[in-house]
């Protein structure tokens, strides 16, 4: 049960971070499909840190600086997005998919060269960080803490008072809801929509370091995140873009997606049997489910994925 509420808590907190990142972008009118795309640079831009800082770097900053890392190359990654679809108005959608496969191929040839100018012989695409992975995680008793998730509540935290209690907030917001209208009294909708482009990429960089240190010492960048960055735009429409519901739908996300990695730890679910492929299905099965009952009467932004032209009303 220990281990069902650790892992619960760690994929909550990965779906929780991503969602948050779709929900700026898609508040500010842009969609990003790319999220999957953005996980993959984010977490390759963790490990890459946690694999070259020295040995004995300081537990505080060993965790700082792979978090603002993680953040900062999930922005830059976006980049591509802002402008494709904002300066150059191309389809939002296509943009996303492209964007989701360039990451994982270009992670991996990256990690495969950095491996083999180390070692000639090692072709992997595997960058390990198990050392320094120990300084996410404090034990208490038998359970294990990890500073990822206070990180991820303090951001939902952060999120819910960003959007709506702050002018940068409300002015995101309505160029996702009224862009024409908020372009008349002054506000910038192509600055706007950045911002939220640009956020989303940095919680959705951070959601892969989260994603890839869940449960072990290395990744193989060839299999990116496991449909991860999908998996959270359902959770973003479940909670129906608002950060509270968010954090509830990640939180019921999360729980199905670490029963697949305990369930033989449970002498009811071990007793029937079931293929482990068919618990590693359940999280996206639930999705499916969840969005053809919810998807009917949810209330995305009016003008998301509608490129902004300033000539037309």
């Amino acid at each position: 049960m220990t281990l069902l509420i650790q892992y619960t808590l760690l994929f909550a907190a990965v779906l929780m971070l991503v969602a948050l990142g779709g929900c700026f972008s898609e508040h500010s009118g842009v969609i990003n499909l790319g999220l999957e795309g953005v996980m993959v640079m984010g977490s390759l831009g963790g490990a890459l840190t946690m694999k070259y800082l020295p040995a004995g770097t300081p537990a505080v900053l060993m965790v700082l600086l792979v978090v603002l890392i993680s953040m900062a190359s999930g922005a830059l990654y976006t980049v591509l997005l802002g402008v494709a679809s904002i300066n150059f108005k191309a389809d939002q959608t296509l943009v996303g998919t492209a964007m989701n496969m360039l990451a994982a191929a270009a992670a991996t040839v990256l990690v495969k060269a950095i491996n083999l100018a180390e070692n000639p012989d090692n072709v992997s695409s595997a960058i390990q960080y198990g050392t320094a992975k120990k300084a996410f995680i404090i034990n208490i008793g038998n359970f294990q803490f990890n500073w990822f998730v206070p990180i991820a509540i303090v951001l939902l935290i952060a999120s819910y008072v960003i959007l709506y209690r702050t002018r940068f907030g409300l002015r995101l917001m309505a160029c996702g809801e009224h862009p024409q209208a908020a372009d008349s009294v002054g506000i910038s909708v192509f600055k706007m929509r950045w911002a939220g482009v640009l956020i989303s990429g940095m919680l959705g960089g951070l959601g892969g370091i989260v994603y890839i240190t869940a449960g072990v010492s290395e990744w193989k960048f060839e299999t990116g995140v496991a449909g991860f960055g999908f998996l959270a735009l359902a959770v973003m429409i479940f909670g129906q873009w608002k950060p509270q519901r968010i954090a509830l739908a990640a939180l019921l996300f999360g729980f199905f997606r670490a029963l697949s990695n305990v369930y033989s730890g449970f002498a009811m679910l071990a007793a029937l049997k079931l293929p482990g492929t068919i618990y590693n299905m359940m999280p996206y099965i639930i999705s499916l489910v969840v969005l053809a009952f919810t998807s009917q009467n949810s209330k995305a932004p009016k003008a998301e994925g509608i490129p902004y032209d300033k000539g037309s009303r």
